[in-house]
């Protein structure tokens, strides 16, 4: 099954893309992690990705699209994939479409994680993570247990800079002027799936589980 997962900031796509992975045989490929890949193999595009990345620039549409490409065409995506933070606009995903066409595949379906402004502004301001294992905690819903100390590996907990006030009303719009677009594409192609994020994490799961079954 070849999956995308949508989801604003603080919906939890990483707490389900966890889960989706546990559950089911197929990579869970997001676009830092191919970046990271590409730029540590010192691949062509990889480099060119690494200008861009080392001068603090958004990477191009074609430089992203390549790097997609090549990393679904590698042996572990035969059987499906989960795309977590890509495609992120409407020509993104267009040529998404193009290159899985020309390999006799396509999108079966996008998972679009839907959570009131009000809860992410919340969720997101309670976010901390480990400055050293990079572990998530949640002040309001899942705390350490102790204040300020990792309970994985007993690092400083600190919170990032675009998790704070005004930051966060600013990515969730911002992430909404990109995003409308890409779900109304999707819905036109009958693949799009909303599942509503503001519950518990395994009632959230379960919702996406019937939807990835019904798949098969």
């Amino acid at each position: 099954m070849n999956v995308v997962l949508m989801g604003p900031p603080g919906a939890g796509k990483g707490t389900q893309a966890e889960f989706i992975k546990k559950e089911y045989p197929i990579p869970h490929i997001s676009t830092g992690d191919m970046f990271r890949d590409a730029v540590s193999r010192e691949t062509e595009l990889g480099k060119e990705a690494k200008k861009y990345m080392d001068a603090g620039k958004l990477v191009p549409d074609e430089v992203t699209i390549g790097i997609v490409e090549a990393r679904l065409a590698e042996a572990d995506c035969k059987n499906g994939f989960l795309l977590d933070g890509f495609p992120r606009t409407t020509v993104q995903a267009e040529a998404l479409d193009k290159v899985l066409s020309s390999n006799g595949r396509k999108i079966d379906v996008v998972i679009n994680i839907a959570v009131p402004n009000d809860i992410l502004i919340r969720r997101l301001s309670g976010r901390v993570s480990c400055k050293e294992c990079k572990v998530v905690y949640n002040l309001q819903s899942n705390p350490p247990a102790k204040e300020g100390i990792c309970d994985n590996c007993g690092g400083q907990l600190i919170q990032r800079s675009d998790d704070q006030g005004k930051t966060v009303a600013k990515r969730l719009e911002v992430y909404l002027e990109q995003t409308n677009p890409l779900l109304a594409y999707y819905s036109q192609q009958n693949v799009l799936q909303e599942i509503d994020g503001n519950r518990d994490s395994k009632t959230v799961f379960t919702d996406i589980k019937n939807c990835l079954e019904s798949l098969k």
